[in-house]
Parts: C-alpha cells; structure tokens; sequence
C-alpha cells in the first residue's frame, strides 16, 4: 500500500486532474489509517470475526487489507458479488448492513459492508465485516426457538480471482440454461443483469462473458453498448440523469 502523503490544498484556479490526484491521496490516507486498525479491531473482536479492507479503484483485486479468516481472504483477493453490485450503483452506493451469506466453505456469515469515500463524498472502497455465525445458527435449529426468525443465506462468492465472481454470477444469471441456445433477446437479459450487477465494471469482462455465452466479443460489447444506450434514453425521457458509465472499463 502507498505510504501516505501530504494532501494538497484546494485552490480555485486548480485543475480538474490536480483535485483527482488529491482525492486519490486522500483515499489512499483514508485506507493507510484503516488498514492499520483492522488487525487490533479484529483480535479485540474475537476468532469468529473478520474484517476487510477493499480499494475499489482496483476491482479484480481489491482486497488491500484482512484481518481474520472466516472467508480465508488474503490481500489481492477479488470483490465479491456484494461488492460489485456497490461499484455499479457509483457514488449513490449505500452501506449494506447485517446481511448473511455463505463462504464455498459452507460457513454462515453475517456481513455489513460499509461503504468508503474520500473528501469529494465519491465512493473509493468499502470496509467489510464478518462474522461466522454458523454455531450460532446451528444451536438455534437445535433449540428450535429462533429458527423462524432467520432468513436463509444467499450464496455468494468469495474468491481470490475475479474470474471466479465473473463465473459465478454468470451461472447465476443463466440459471442452468445453455448459453448456446439463448435467444438474442434472452442475451441481451443476461447482459443487462450482468452490467446492473457491475460485472462490465472489471476490465477484460467483456471478454470472458462473451466466451460464456458463445459469442465474439464484438457481439457482446454491441449488446452492452445497445443496453447502456437504451437506459441512458430511458433516463432522458424521466427526467433522470442517465448512468453514463464508462464503456471502456468493460473493453
């Protein structure tokens, strides 16, 4: 991780790229100081928890600090589901709190994912903190008192590679059809749950979405590109400021 710097201080005639480099200081300060109390947070917390430290500039890789090892994370793991879907919505992102998930451990997490921003209030990462309440969930069933008041878990995907969150909410999103047999319409619904969930916010998706589904590149990225269009019009017509992403993250 950078080693922090000394911020610069706004003045009027700056410009544009000068205040992003200095909102990038900022949030690299900003996760300097966090990730150096996550690990006494941790212990004080005990062994059933874990806290993660995601920058969100670099989402294939965004793990910059973990203490604990209820999901088995280390530094350069990938984003999970969760944390794309923060990326996609930008700087509206909301924290998500006490939601359950469950690890390719099988393990039983209570999560909340707390969202990061820098100085101009944009989204810059998230801290994540988990806990494993599997026994706890156990004991319930045992007892058969609290049972009824626990939602089940939806899976998600905790990976080290962000191929594997890719594949993972691919087979999701399909939900056991064959790729080969869509439709164009039934492509263009895969695409656009796939963009609303944030996966085109990872470089070189594009690619490993338009092998999955059988399709040149080219096809896929037009399909993106037919979509974001479609939605951008859709906002114009409501009154609403379209989502304007970047197309050139998906390429």
């Amino acid at each position: 991780m950078k080693a922090p710097r000394t911020s610069l201080v706004s003045k009027p005639d700056q410009s544009d790229g000068s205040v992003r480099r200095a909102a990038g200081r900022d949030a690299d300060r900003r996760l300097q100081v966090m990730a150096e109390i996550i690990g006494p947070l941790t212990r004080s917390l005990g062994a059933s928890y874990e806290i993660v430290l995601h920058d969100y500039r670099i989402p294939d890789r965004s793990v910059v600090a973990v203490a604990g090892k209820v999901t088995e994370r280390q530094v350069g793991s990938a984003m999970s589901q969760i944390g794309l879907s923060v990326l996609a919505e930008g700087n509206k992102a909301q924290d998500r709190l006490n939601y359950l998930a469950q690890a390719p451990n099988g393990r039983i997490i209570n999560s909340s994912t707390i969202v990061l921003r820098d100085g101009r209030r944009r989204v810059f990462g998230a801290l994540c903190i988990n806990m494993d309440v599997t026994a706890i969930r156990h004991a319930a069933a045992i007892l058969d008192a609290l049972s009824s008041a626990y939602a089940e878990p939806k899976p998600t995907t905790f990976a080290n590679d962000i191929n594997d969150v890719i594949d993972a909410t691919l087979r999701e999103v399909l939900g056991g059809r064959a790729p080969a047999l869509l439709s164009r319409q039934e492509r263009l619904e895969v695409i656009r749950s796939l963009d609303a969930r944030g996966i085109f916010n990872v470089k070189r998706a594009t690619g490993r979405v338009a092998a999955a589904l059988s399709v040149s590149r080219a096809t896929a990225y037009g399909c993106l590109q037919q979509i974001r269009s479609e939605t951008n019009a859709t906002s114009l017509e409501t009154g609403r400021p379209g989502a304007n992403r970047a197309l050139r993250r998906a390429r």
